[in-house]
């Protein structure tokens, strides 16, 4: 995706957890973070409390998905996905992405991945890896200062 898209349909998932999620929800209402992680992904999992502290930090101003990206075949368990879920505290909505259509959809390549939208749902941030977790939530900062004004 490109900068200033539109957030896509969130449309293709195998199974939704802790709850489903329309675009429509989303959009219209605050800042959107939704981040891409696979349950064979180790820097996946060294982010997550990080995530997990984000998602805690901005209650109530930011929307968080979580997209389960399978790498591997063994990445479509889905009890295994329930499991690591479960262990990693991830509690909001995630789309269990097994055919890979919202993957395809974002042109996502890589786990971890991150992209915030603006409430207006367009694409404002991107980024790969935890090389920049901290440009991470000055982006989300700059978004909630931006719908403050």
């Amino acid at each position: 995706m490109k900068l200033y898209e539109q957030l896509p349909e969130l449309d293709g998932a195998t199974v939704w957890l802790n709850g489903r999620c329309e675009k429509a929800d989303l959009v219209g209402s605050r800042p959107t973070l939704i981040h891409f992680w696979s349950i064979s992904c180790h820097l996946c999992k060294e982010d997550m409390p990080y995530m997990i502290n984000l998602r805690s930090r901005y209650k109530g101003r930011l929307n968080v998905i979580a997209v389960h990206m399978p790498r591997t075949e063994d990445d479509l368990n889905l009890q295994q996905i329930k499991k690591v879920a479960a262990e990693h505290n991830i509690t909001h909505p995630i789309c269990v992405d097994g055919e890979l259509i919202l993957t395809d959809a974002f042109e996502n390549r890589y786990v971890p991945a991150y992209y915030v939208f603006d409430k207006n749902g367009q694409l404002r941030h991107y980024q790969t890896e935890r090389s920049g977790m901290s440009m991470l939530k000055k982006r989300v900062d700059r978004l909630l200062n931006e719908m403050n004004r």
